[in-house]
């Protein structure tokens, strides 16, 4: 099994910056963040695999950056110019195998999840 622990989340204000923590029991193959707002679906903001290849979210690329430290077994979600739209409950999220690269952002090919963490941005 493995455990993860996000950590991190707040309420800031629009154009604020938070970062993410993940910590993983165990060292993975993959890993990812994903978010859920309300009356949303769950969609996938960003992965990172353990060869350093990373995804994004198109409406996040440029704004979110995916980091891991691999000692540490703790995966990072720094963010910036937050948005309103950007308020969602994010989630850590992991794989023990190798994802095709069009599954790094699919909720489906994660086995282990965290418990979440809550960003809000207010505008």
């Amino acid at each position: 099994q493995v455990q993860l622990m996000e950590s991190g989340g707040g309420s800031v204000q629009a154009g604020g910056s938070l970062r993410l923590s993940c910590a993983a029991s165990k060292d993975v193959h993959c890993m990812a963040w994903f978010r859920q707002g309300q009356g949303k679906e769950r969609e996938g903001v960003a992965a990172r695999t353990n060869s350093d290849m990373t995804t994004y979210e198109p409406s996040v690329k440029g704004r979110f950056t995916i980091s891991k430290d691999n000692f540490e077994n703790t995966l990072y979600l720094k963010m910036s110019s937050l948005k309103p739209e950007d308020t969602a409950m994010y989630y850590c999220a992991a794989a023990i195998y190798p994802l095709a690269a069009v599954r790094l952002l699919r909720s489906e090919a994660y086995k282990y999840w965290g418990q979440g963490t809550q960003v809000t941005v207010s505008s």
